[in-house]
């Protein structure tokens, strides 16, 4: 499939349809790598001594853990659909192909940010973010 190309003010709109859903995303991300972590602190603790743990304890943590994923995807799976490209899921950070002059950009957004204010050449990456200002340059 052909990617989807935005201007300014499409992505922009876009931002403002998914930032609850990159809000959620992030959560269901912070939530995903606790229960991870809640996991492997069981593993630890039942290849010691067990302590005081029962099989409901690794049961509550598989659960969490595939519901915390399911939610992720789901998040993941909007935002990719509307034609963003997550480029991180801890920071909440998606680009938005675009054309300048026939040549492919993204244009760059981060969760906290009230609007697309950066863009960069394809093969540049965050570090190679440019005001939106030097777009026209």
């Amino acid at each position: 499939m052909a990617p989807r190309y935005f201007t300014v003010e499409q992505a922009n709109r876009a931002v403002d349809e998914l930032r609850p859903v990159v809000e959620q995303m992030v959560e269901h991300r912070r939530r995903f790598v606790a229960a991870q972590e809640r996991r492997g602190g069981l593993t630890s603790q039942a290849g010691s001594n067990g302590g005081d743990l029962t099989p409901s304890d690794f049961a509550d943590a598989e659960e969490e853990l595939e519901q915390q994923a399911t939610a992720l995807a789901v998040c993941i799976e909007r935002i990719q659909s509307a034609g963003a490209q997550i480029k991180d899921l801890d920071e909440g950070l998606l680009d938005f192909p675009a054309l300048r002059d026939g040549e492919e950009i993204l244009l760059c957004w981060r969760l906290g940010e009230d609007e697309i204010a950066f863009w960069h050449g394809a093969d540049e990456g965050y570090a190679g973010r440019k005001p939106l200002s030097e777009i026209d340059e």
